[in-house]
């Protein structure tokens, strides 16, 4: 009969816990922590999903007011133009002013589409990578 019969080994002491009994109770006791630590995960990730999906749904329609809100202010201007100019000459010049900002914008998004191109490839890094680890071509020697 063993001196720890009457106590559980959760009652003991570390002192008088067998080494025997600690390194088995340690899967147990990281089974725990990892059940602990990924309901934490879920509960975090829960409260952020909720929180980011009304945050979203809200700018959502806010923007979309804000597109009200400039088709109104555009019909503002043609109004004030038109008392100085007939309403269609007012109307066709917010129209023009509308085609060349969006000319002058695509040509500025153009730009950078060429320079997505300009970079270098992950596949020619990779090559000169393996070049390295074949000792062939150049590489930093430090």
């Amino acid at each position: 009969m063993s001196r720890y019969t009457t106590e559980t080994p959760t009652r003991r002491s570390k002192e008088q816990v067998p080494l025997l009994d600690l390194i088995t109770s340690i899967p147990g006791l990281l089974k725990r922590l990892l059940t602990a630590e990924l309901d934490g995960l879920k509960g975090k990730a829960s409260h952020i999903g909720k929180n980011a999906g009304i945050g979203a749904g809200l700018v959502v329609v806010a923007l979309m007011f804000l597109f009200f809100a400039l088709g109104t202010l555009v019909a503002v201007g043609i109004l004030a133009l038109a008392l100085v100019m007939p309403a269609w000459l007012a109307a066709l010049i917010v129209f023009v002013v509308f085609l060349l900002i969006a000319g002058v914008l695509v040509l500025i998004a153009l730009r950078f589409f060429r320079k997505i191109s300009e970079g270098p490839s992950p596949s020619d890094e990779f090559q000169k990578d393996i070049r390295a680890v074949k000792g062939v071509g150049e590489y930093d020697r430090h």
